[in-house]
């Protein structure tokens, strides 16, 4: 019973705080997005990259909880196994989201003062996700 409760509160961590990360990202660099357009409206498809960016570790999220559905289905008394998955990569995924979303929203502002920094930016916004893709691989190896 208990392991069955620790499996859906990690199912309903890797959702929410994957979730949570990517909407605190995409705003952080949403709003760096709305200070550019008053700069330069004609970047508008730069900045809307680099906006959209943090929003993948909510799709890894996504992705994770439907791996670690399928595997608590099958198994229910693997509900500690489930929740630490949950926890690690709900947090892995949370924490790069926002760190993702506050570099995107620095070349944001590059761009919009008239810097070719975007493809720098990709590559540096790259890095936090790395990690939540790590995270989520890990989990794959585990399940």
């Amino acid at each position: 019973m208990l392991n069955s409760i620790l499996g859906y509160l990690g199912l309903g961590l890797v959702l929410s705080l994957a979730g949570i990360g990517s909407s605190i990202g995409t705003t952080i660099a949403g709003n760096a997005a709305e200070g550019g357009l008053k700069k330069r409206p004609e970047a508008s498809g730069s900045y809307m990259i680099l906006s959209a960016m943090p929003a993948t570790q909510g799709i890894y999220g996504f992705v994770a909880f439907f791996m670690m559905l399928s595997n608590m289905k099958a198994d229910p008394a693997n509900g500690l196994l489930i929740f630490g998955i949950g926890l690690g990569v709900g947090l892995v995924c949370l924490i790069s989201a926002i760190r993702q979303g506050q570099v995107c929203a620095n070349g944001i502002v590059g761009v919009s003062q008239g810097h070719e920094v975007l493809t720098n930016t990709l590559i540096y916004a790259a890095l936090p996700e790395f990690y939540a893709i790590l995270g989520l691989v890990g989990a794959l190896m585990v399940l």
